[in-house]
């Protein structure tokens, strides 16, 4: 079967841009080549600097015959209705169509529209340039004489040339001719832009790729990675060095060359005595190159790994020499603000203030706006110190630690060196923390509050630094909340999702048994009096009076809880949880703001039903609730009363005696249990009711003649009800 190969050669391409646009080019033309009726075997997609190209095989040599039928109005409409039909239909007259009969709706005019299949080639030059000229680019431009047209051609950079071939591998492929905006297809395209810049002909995807290759361009992008990994770790390898790897920034240099040649430079050692992460945000961020480390020390070493895009004649000398230039220029700046910071602050100098807290001092005295409803970033900083110290004891941290911590979390905002690279934000203010003489578990805060920023970032154990990471996390969601700048469906501009998550790991991964309502209610109680400083009286009140409403209104009618509780649902089905059971355990209401004991609850539950007993306690306490629900609707009221414990032993039969007896025992024991937070010893004694609910259900008549024996049965069932609602809703469980 025929293959298609295209592709669009191009001035350089950001590496940011390549993975999505190769992408949308794959998706792009093949839905347009099966909504056209051309099925296609499989599709590959390949991305350069300069160039993006696809391959789909095992197209048809034509798109099949298609038959359609399409419903008109029904016979005696009004002629309107009739001409409609045939002007979208494309009938010349209502003598084409058909009529269909139907005895409910009466007869309609059906036209059969038949379409005769059309030639894949003719097909793949009316779909390419639609997806060229639509081709959805983050930012694009025109050029050449026609770009004072707004009409014309839009690319990522100006589009040089387009290569577009179809034919079976059994003969020779032919071109499918059209133009986008003056640019013609062929056949055609041009390797390496200065090792092999002479015209290649290519006609399929191996001819392609070998033809490349020998034109000096790589273009796999998972070729270059592996390429550019292999002979970074090789070259340092033999110099006795180790390769510090980088996802991001692999994937990075490979979008920026088609041909990789890895080349290592130096830099003076006395910059080694600036942090490693700064030398290495600086070297990453201005030159694009991998650092290396000294496997004897597991420093960093005077060493960095570069990726050029030229196999140069002195070897690459000259690009190493530019690299180093460059880099010493970078460090040597580096190296200044990592001193300067160090240092006192001009204006903020007192003998007992230390650098942080100088620096602390001029973040407050700037006025530093953290959000224009939620005040200045040294008003939030008061705010987290007292929630900081609030939460300590909760999670076994020193107050006066977690206090101080949350005094100079902020305070390396105002560093030179994280003005510079703000990803090196918290790092710097634990380095400059140890320098002056903090505790380190002081120090350890400060870099670790911003954690866990993802789902794979790490969790702090330090107790102090997670009392903090707890109160900057609960500090932001509790103020957002307060002025209704909630997450939507598609947007969280301030994050809350992930601030949401950070606290569930937090309080997960260190065992942590915390209220959050307690929490939020604290967290409340910061906001009046910080928001009131620095503002007239009336604007005070005024926006005073609204956050305090908004948080009363809002997280005490547990909306912000349930943006927890929907948090948690996430995190929990990703880790091979039944979301079912997770509603189960939130439904109970009990302790459903302690996340800790609501995960125990879960696991117990799903142990539960893992075994047969669990099971059958299931099916007979859901079918018990059923009952409960048809006869509470009938009688308009909840049968939660206790039993009648001397009608039951006066007229009960022996398996509804069997079942109360049961009831009380098992039900005290579960409360015991839930009382120690013994979840599995909870499940344990309700499942010891199985055999007494079968029995139950298999003996005893419910809805008895005698009212009273029958009110007494359907509270036996409210209490079985009652007795498993200690540990989980069971209507809200599947199965």
């Amino acid at each position: 079967m025929p293959d298609l190969l295209l592709e669009l050669l191009s001035e350089e391409i950001p590496a940011r841009m390549q993975a999505d646009a190769a992408a949308h080019l794959k998706k792009a033309v093949t839905d347009a080549l099966v909504a056209r009726g051309c099925l296609y075997e499989g599709a590959r997609v390949l991305v350069t600097p300069r160039r993006i190209a696809l391959s789909v095989h095992g197209l048809p040599p034509a798109s099949p015959d298609v038959k359609e039928e399409r419903k008109g109005p029904r016979v005696g409409a009004p002629e309107a209705a009739i001409q409609g039909f045939l002007k979208s239909a494309g009938l010349a007259s209502i003598d084409q169509a058909i009529i269909q009969s139907d005895p409910k709706k009466g007869d309609s005019y059906i036209a059969v529209i038949e379409k005769p299949g059309r030639p894949t080639p003719d097909v793949i030059a009316e779909i390419v340039p639609e997806v060229i000229r639509s081709f959805p680019w983050p930012k694009s431009m025109r050029w050449g004489a026609a770009s004072t047209s707004t009409s014309s051609l839009r690319w990522v950079r100006p589009l040089q040339s387009i290569l577009c071939t179809f034919g079976p591998e059994t003969e020779e492929p032919a071109v499918i001719p059209f133009a986008v905006d003056g640019i013609v297809s062929g056949d055609t395209t041009r390797g390496h832009r200065f090792m092999a810049p002479a015209t290649i002909r290519a006609r399929r995807m191996d001819d392609y790729l070998t033809s490349l290759d020998k034109a000096f361009v790589v273009a796999d992008p998972e070729e270059r990675k592996r390429r550019i990994l292999a002979d970074a770790r090789n070259l340092c390898f033999a110099q006795g060095f180790e390769l510090v790897e980088d996802e991001g920034l692999l994937n990075e240099v490979a979008g920026l060359v088609e041909w990789p040649v890895v080349l290592m430079g130096s830099f003076e050692e006395s910059f080694l005595a600036i942090p490693d992460e700064v030398i290495r945000a600086t070297i990453r961020a201005n030159q694009k190159c991998f650092v290396v480390r000294d496997p004897r020390n597991g420093r960093l070493a005077n060493r960095f790994v570069l990726t050029a895009n030229i196999e140069a004649s002195d070897g690459g000398k000259a690009i190493i020499a530019g690299n180093e230039r460059v880099i010493r220029a970078r460090l040597s700046d580096a190296l200044y603000f990592w001193q300067t910071d160090q240092k006192p602050l001009p204006d903020f100098e007192t003998a007992a203030a230390k650098p942080l807290d100088q620096r602390m001092a001029k973040l407050r005295a700037l006025n530093v706006v953290f959000h224009e409803k939620l005040g200045t970033q040294g008003e939030r900083v008061d705010r987290i110190r007292a929630l900081a110290r609030h939460i300590a004891p909760l999670v076994s941290a020193d107050p006066d630690l977690a206090e101080r911590a949350a005094e100079l979390a902020k305070a390396d905002l105002m560093t030179e060196v994280v003005g510079e690279f703000p990803e090196v934000q918290g790092l710097m203010g634990r380095k400059y923390a140890l320098l002056q003489g903090e505790h380190d578990s002081v120090a350890a805060a400060i870099e670790d509050h911003y954690k866990p920023q993802g789902p794979s970032d790490r969790v702090p154990t330090d107790k102090v630094a997670v009392a903090v990471a707890l109160a900057d996390k609960l500090d932001t969601l509790v103020g957002f909340w307060a002025i209704d700048e909630k997450p939507t469906g598609s947007k969280d501009p301030f994050a809350l999702r992930r601030a949401a998550l950070g606290v569930i790991r937090l309080v997960l991964e260190n065992g942590l048994s915390i209220s959050l309502r307690g929490a939020f209610k604290f967290a409340n109680g910061q906001f009046p009096q910080s928001l009131e400083k620095g503002r007239d009286a009336t604007a005070a009140a005024s926006t005073t009076t609204e956050v305090v409403t908004a948080l009363y209104d809002v997280l005490f009618g547990s909306d912000l809880l349930s943006f927890f509780h929907d948090r948690l649902k996430v995190l929990l089905r990703d880790q091979g949880q039944r979301h079912d059971l997770v509603d189960a355990v939130l439904a109970s209401g009990e302790g459903n703001d302690d996340l800790l004991l609501v995960v125990r609850r879960v696991e117990a539950l799903a142990a539960l039903l893992g075994t047969e007993d669990g099971k059958n306690l299931l099916a007979g306490t859901k079918r018990a609730i059923n009952i409960l629900r048809i006869e509470e609707k009938k009688d308009g009221r909840a049968h939660d009363g206790a039993p009648d414990a001397a009608l039951v032993e006066a007229k009960g039969l022996p398996e509804e005696k069997a079942l109360f007896a049961e009831l009380q025992s098992a039900s005290a024991r579960a409360r015991e249990h839930v009382a120690r937070e013994d979840y599995a010893g909870a499940m344990k004694a309700l499942a010891e009711l199985r055999p007494a609910v079968d029995a139950f259900f298999d003996k005893v008549t419910v809805n008895a003649d005698d009212p009273a024996l029958r009110e007494n049965r359907l509270r036996i069932l409210g209490q079985l009800r009652a007795a498993t609602a200690t540990v989980a809703d069971f209507s809200k469980i599947e199965g």
